[in-house]
């Protein structure tokens, strides 16, 4: 079976819902043992259900990433019975503002999930990777790293973090057999998209829905599970040549926005 992640442990950070939800029913589906760290149980329980329901493997563990002594507790515990072969660092937060709209609380808050969260995951798993030689890492990154995005300060300036991170952990451990790329979506349709323009626009949500899929060149927002294919691919064995490399998944918003 092409992509297949028979016999492979994979953590998945905010895997309960949207984006992460759809990489963790994914992976269990190719065969892997999926572990779901997520903060919201109920989101995190209910994946784990339903992998379960479909004969896959899973676990939960309530985490909150920007926490490092609970990710180190998590990590000892799953290598306790298992070799752990693949991270995604998924979890994320959103904000919405310029610089001067943007205080030092938000700024914080962001730092601790999008920043701390990333190397609070890599700095747990990349000791067990390096006695494997052996391991595979996917952040996730958004086209915000690389191109201007109005509004998203705060959030660019993690996710351009989260890019650089990323070439600097390829570099570091490439002879440790430790592959470390990322994925870089541009607007992806998940109940955060529902919710957010349900709160902000409440009397005209499927105008509102209609303008930010038509901001994608393509003419439609990604799907959760088209981003979750390419994670696939990339954590592969299909994908052992790729390393320190950023995938934007954008709809052609990138090059074609011009």
């Amino acid at each position: 079976m092409a992509f297949s992640l028979k016999g492979k442990t994979a953590i998945i950070t905010g895997g309960g819902s949207g984006i992460g939800k759809a990489i963790s029913t994914t992976f269990a589906k190719q065969g892997a043992q999926v572990c779901i760290l997520d903060f919201n149980k109920e989101n995190g329980t209910s994946t784990v259900l339903e992998i379960i329901n479909k004969n896959g493997a899973a676990h939960f563990y309530q985490c909150d990433v920007s926490n490092q002594k609970q990710i180190n507790t998590i990590v000892t515990e799953i290598v306790k019975n298992n070799t752990i072969d693949i991270l995604i660092n998924n979890a994320g937060i959103a904000h919405v503002g310029n610089i001067e709209n943007t205080n030092l609380e938000d700024l914080d808050r962001l730092y601790n999930v999008n920043i701390k969260g990333v190397y609070n995951g890599m700095k747990a798993v990349i000791p067990h990777f390096k006695k494997q030689q052996s391991g595979v890492i996917i952040n996730m990154a958004s086209i915000a790293s690389s191109v201007g995005i109005s509004d998203r300060f705060a959030y660019s300036m993690t996710k351009g973090s989260v890019l650089t991170m990323t070439y600097s952990v390829a570099k570091d451990y490439i002879a440790n057999g430790i592959r470390c790329n990322s994925i870089s979506p541009a607007r992806v349709h998940t109940p955060f998209v529902d919710g957010f323009i349900k709160q902000n626009y409440p009397d005209n949500q499927a105008e509102m829905f209609e303008n930010l899929s038509k901001t994608q060149p393509i003419g439609r927002m990604g799907k959760p599970e088209e981003i979750a294919n390419l994670a696939l691919y990339l954590c592969s064995d299909e994908a052992s040549f790729i390393t320190g490399t950023d995938f934007p998944i954008d709809g052609g918003f990138i090059k074609l926005n011009g």
